[in-house]
């Protein structure tokens, strides 16, 4: 008869009990990936450098050890699981509706309109330099981008994105523009600060009519997103959406385009404040080119859509837009 050994039995023991503590970890480990993202749990893989060791109470796999563990577990940061999975996913980052780009562009806007103001203010006030005309611009910029997207999101909530705040949805000539804008001023008010640049020493008279196109221009661009509502879109629409009407009252009975009216003097109006000769020019041509072709363009599906309505609407209302 063998005898017994205590304490063989004892390590014997332990030896299972530290495989069956070993197996349940792997096995939780395993079960919560599977919940978090079902795609890299099913996709999980070993290789094994000394054994093919599998999941099972006398495998020699031990988690803390890194010569043992070679399980490559294929993860994916918390928002991206999430956006793959929910239903929301247009609001995720990096999405057309994405929140975070959202607040990102408002606060970049924000400080940028915080920045330029000061600046112009304390430009005017504690110098006779003509450089406060640049801030001016950066400020008029930021104002008329954030309410791009405010009026789109409160009052056509639907179509509310990213895109919405036009920051980088006009293509290169806008961007080129405006930056032919910037470099203007700020190169005449380092060369030339004590330049007459209007007729008959108006400048004072230009700058306030200026000033009133900018604001009049933004305030009628505004009121029709506001009014057109759910109607309005940023792009030219080439089928006609389920509820789309022709809206004809309000300021589109005396604008047959109001923002692209408003746009248009909006525009002029900053090339005046800043006694930008050449931009004035050169934003007046553009700018009457660009919208001459999309008026046309888009007028075409507006009469497929509503026929003899707007037909009738197109020849009693102007565009306020000289010769167009």
């Amino acid at each position: 008869m063998a005898e017994a050994h205590p304490a063989e039995d004892l390590e014997e023991g332990q030896r299972h009990s530290s495989h069956d503590l070993d197996f349940r970890r792997r096995s939780l480990a395993l079960a919560q990936l599977a919940s978090i993202n079902t795609s890299a749990a099913n996709s999980l893989h070993y290789r094994h450098t000394h054994s093919s060791s599998s999941l099972n109470p006398n495998s020699a796999y031990s988690a803390s050890s890194p010569c043992n563990a070679h399980a490559d577990f294929p993860m994916l940061r918390p928002s991206a699981q999430l956006a793959q999975q929910s239903p929301d996913k247009p609001y995720y980052p990096g999405q057309e509706k994405s929140l975070s780009g959202i607040a990102e562009r408002a606060l970049i806007l924000g400080i940028t309109l915080a920045v330029g103001s000061i600046t112009m203010l304390w430009t005017l006030l504690a110098t006779s330099s003509p450089l406060w005309r640049v801030p001016f611009f950066l400020s008029a910029l930021s104002i008329f981008h954030f309410l791009e997207f405010w009026t789109t999101a409160k009052y056509n909530t639907p179509n509310a994105a990213v895109s919405s705040f036009l920051l980088n949805s006009n293509g290169r000539a806008y961007i080129a523009a405006h930056t032919s804008a910037f470099v203007e001023a700020l190169l005449v008010g380092l060369l030339f600060p004590n330049r007459q640049w209007a007729p008959f020493h108006l400048g004072s008279v230009l700058i306030v009519a200026g000033l009133l196109l900018v604001l009049a221009g933004q305030a009628v661009r505004s009121a029709a997103m506001i009014q057109c509502g759910t109607n309005f879109n940023h792009t030219v629409q080439h089928m006609r959406a389920r509820g789309h009407e022709l809206v004809t009252t309000g300021i589109y009975a005396t604008f047959r385009h109001p923002s692209y009216f408003g746009y248009f003097w909006w525009a002029l109006g900053t090339q005046l404040v800043m006694g930008n000769v050449v931009c004035f020019f050169g934003f007046a041509v553009a700018l009457w080119r660009f919208f001459s072709h999309r008026i046309t363009y888009e007028e075409d599906f507006l009469v497929r859509f509503f026929g003899d309505e707007y037909v009738q609407y197109r020849n009693t209302v102007g565009t306020m837009i000289p010769f167009m």
